[in-house]
């Protein structure tokens, strides 16, 4: 399902912010390139950069626009059900 978000102004500036960086994770940069290429187009984040940008947000020593770059990158990705629903919609 296509969501209707874009990366908005100030995580597109966090974003930049992290592809810039010297110090930042391959994880954090996949993460922070994904969010900017969502600026104007409303793409849908894929699982994998998902699961990177959970364990960016999990991750203690990620800084602040990292964690930004993750967030609006999770909030782009595709709708996913519980096991729990799936299995009910199958009866």
């Amino acid at each position: 399902m296509a969501k209707s978000e874009t990366t908005g102004k100030a995580a597109a500036s966090s974003a930049a912010k992290v592809l810039k960086s010297k110090t930042a994770s391959s994880s954090e940069k996949a993460v922070a390139a994904s969010a900017l290429g969502q600026t104007k187009s409303k793409g849908v984040t894929s699982k994998a950069v998902a699961e990177k940008a959970t364990k960016v947000l999990k991750d203690p020593k990620a800084s602040k626009a990292a964690k930004s770059a993750a967030a609006s990158a999770l909030t782009q990705a595709a709708d996913k059900k519980p096991a729990a629903k799936k299995a009910a919609a199958k009866k």
